[in-house]
């Protein structure tokens, strides 16, 4: 019995099934055949389909309704969902007491002059008015009043989320008190710094449900960046 050709030279033209042994003598070229070639789905490098291999997808171009014509900062789609009520606090905020300040800056006695210290800077170098601790807190003033009137004081709140704060957290310590007072509105910004918002659901899962910024995903400067342009009126 002959055997057809198809799957080797194909019946694409008239010659082509004439001189095939099977469908050109027994089926007098009325059955054909028709391949082609299998297509695969493409993956980025990382095989996420993400761009670059931090997992940050392409809407990292977009812009809030904030940002100014000529900044060159993008945002991704989960950034500009999270800092939008933040936005509508300060904007009201800002109507109503023009005098506070843009930001209470809320973290770690430990990272007083390590990380803090290079937000802080960071901050002030954009133009943003912060509380401090380390600069406002004056010697023999108490403490807790003293940040009781920055937290007041203030529009939002910043926390910058550390190992050294995830680590102080569950002892109830002055950051805690700042954290709690911060979350009962659309006041707080996380900034996750050396840590990721997994290692600080396992210790605050309210913290963690308000998204915020993350250093793992852009450098302390795009952050302070962003904030610059978030509390900006």
């Amino acid at each position: 019995m002959s055997r057809c050709t198809a799957p080797r030279n194909g019946h694409r033209t008239a010659s082509g099934r004439a001189n095939c042994p099977a469908c050109g003598s027994s089926y007098g070229g009325h059955r054909s055949y028709s391949y082609s070639t299998p297509s695969y789905p493409s993956y980025g490098g990382n095989g996420s389909g993400s761009s670059g291999g931090s997992g940050r997808s392409s809407s990292s171009s977009k812009k809030p309704r904030w940002s100014s014509a000529g900044s060159s900062v993008a945002y991704t789609s989960d950034e500009i969902r999270s800092l939008t009520p933040i936005r509508e606090t300060i904007e009201t905020r800002a109507a109503e007491q023009p005098d506070l300040r843009d930001v209470f800056l809320c973290h770690a006695w430990d990272d007083r002059k390590g990380a803090a210290k290079e937000l802080h800077d960071l901050l002030e170098a954009e133009g943003v008015k912060v509380w401090f601790s380390e600069k406002d807190l004056g010697l023999g003033v108490p403490m807790m009043r003293a940040i009781d009137k920055g937290l007041a004081n203030s529009r939002i709140g910043l926390v910058l989320v550390t190992p050294a704060l995830l680590e102080r957290l569950p002892k109830e310590g002055v950051a805690d008190k700042e954290l709690s007072a911060l979350l009962a509105g659309n006041q707080l910004v996380p900034i996750v710094h050396n840590t990721s918002y997994v290692e600080l659901r396992n210790i605050s899962p309210l913290l963690a449900s308000r998204t915020g910024l993350d250093t793992g995903e852009d450098s302390m400067s795009i952050v302070a960046a962003k904030i610059a342009e978030l509390v900006k009126i």
